[in-house]
């Protein structure tokens, strides 16, 4: 076996259920799940239509590339989204589509990452749990930057010292976070591009939640949309990931793309020709219809703002917590460990949330999750509205 494997912890998932063993949740109440970030909106109709209409690609093998019609229409996607000129993004150069952006996340690690030179690779902290797993499984090295509430639940990168920027060979960036919802602006993608020029390190920059975001009027900014700006029109050091799961309700479609650097994406579609990851065909056309909609992206988000709204209105008196700027999690701060609020709240109300120590380390002398949970606020309105008394009825109760 790998010897590597040994240096994983295991998922979050699976130690909520080690966790959660043995305790015996009251049962006059139905079970309410917010721990895990599936969306559980419905999927539009006119993809699983368009998905059916092409049923007949399954007798083809698919390319590695994607066919040029998803390609283009994911450049032509991502101009107008992030107000590129529409020749900004070249679909030959710049687009490869993906199994969905955890896929890619960690394969993308296996690609770059020399191991020979005692690699490093940073990340946020509390993060998505693929970013060290790919780190550890490429050879490399994690390191944690811790994100707080006083460094506004993003990685203070001002204080990162240059010796770790010189061994730098990877940045992960999840903007919007998982799981806090902080968003980077712009002044801070130009900061750590000019420090990848600098230094050489590559940035992925996971923006699988670009889309879901509380001000209509302020989309989050893109990675490729500083660079863009800051003349870096052939986004030299910076890959973005981007899915249709949170976007489009359509997490089984495990469908996604990976943009920026054409270097990068020449070799790394070197890489997956042996990997082997490709969308099939029916996939592609579905994938092809959702991006070029974005009336089900805005119904999408307005939902989410009705429940932060609901949920908010229903916590906010007993609980520390605030509406984050996008994504669809509360990170609030609980009264007493996190680990215990979660074992506690399950066998008292039924509800099951994930506590923050499992998505984050020990890192500069703290852990940045403890004494947090996260909260998904994926199920019906009517069921997170339940969820959220539930809960304040266990925290009045402490």
């Amino acid at each position: 076996m790998n010897p590597l494997l040994n240096k994983l912890q295991s998922y979050p998932f699976e130690k909520l259920a080690q966790l959660k063993q043995g305790v015996i949740a009251r049962q006059d109440k139905s079970h309410i799940a917010l721990f895990i970030g599936e969306p559980r909106h419905p999927t539009p109709g006119f993809i699983g239509e368009a998905l059916i209409a092409h049923l007949g690609g399954l007798a083809c093998y698919p390319v590695s590339r994607g066919i040029p019609e998803l390609r283009s229409t994911i450049a032509s996607w991502l101009a107008r989204r992030f107000a590129l000129p529409s020749t900004a993004i070249d679909p030959e150069r710049h687009i490869l589509p993906v199994n969905g952006t955890r896929e890619a996340l960690f394969s993308f690690a296996q690609c770059v990452i020399d191991a020979t030179t005692k690699p490093l690779v940073l990340m946020p902290n509390p993060f998505y749990q693929i970013y060290e797993g790919a780190t550890l499984l490429a050879g490399a090295e994690p390191g944690f930057l811790n994100a707080t509430r006083e460094t506004g639940y993003l990685p203070d990168f001002a204080a990162v010292p240059e010796r770790l920027w010189a061994r730098c060979q990877l940045l992960y960036l999840c903007s919007p976070a998982n799981p806090t919802g902080a968003v980077l602006d712009a002044a801070a993608h130009a900061r750590l591009l000019t420090l990848a020029d600098r230094f050489g390190f590559i940035i992925a920059s996971d923006e699988c939640y670009s889309e879901l975001y509380v001000d209509e009027s302020a989309p989050p900014q893109g990675l490729l949309q500083t660079a863009y700006a800051m003349g870096n029109t052939d986004f030299e050091h910076c890959l973005v990931f981007h899915s249709l799961s949170k976007r489009s309700n359509a997490p089984g479609l495990r469908s996604g793309f990976v943009a920026g650097d054409a270097r990068l994406l020449k070799n790394y579609l070197l890489y997956r020709t042996y990997h082997g990851c490709t969308l099939s065909l029916p996939v592609q056309h579905a994938s092809v219809a959702a991006w070029r909609d974005e009336t089900h992206v805005e119904a999408n988000r307005a939902s989410y703002r009705h429940k932060f709204k609901a949920v908010h209105a229903a916590l906010h008196s007993v609980l520390d917590v605030e509406i984050p700027p996008a994504g669809f999690y509360l990170w609030p701060h609980t009264p007493l460990g996190d680990i215990e609020f979660t074992r506690r709240l399950y066998a008292e109300q039924n509800v099951t949330v994930l506590p923050g120590s499992f998505l984050s380390r020990d890192s500069a002398g703290i852990n940045p999750g403890r004494n947090h949970v996260r909260m998904a606020l994926v199920a019906p309105l009517e069921e997170c509205v339940e969820a959220a008394e539930r809960i304040k009825e266990f925290v009045q109760s402490l």
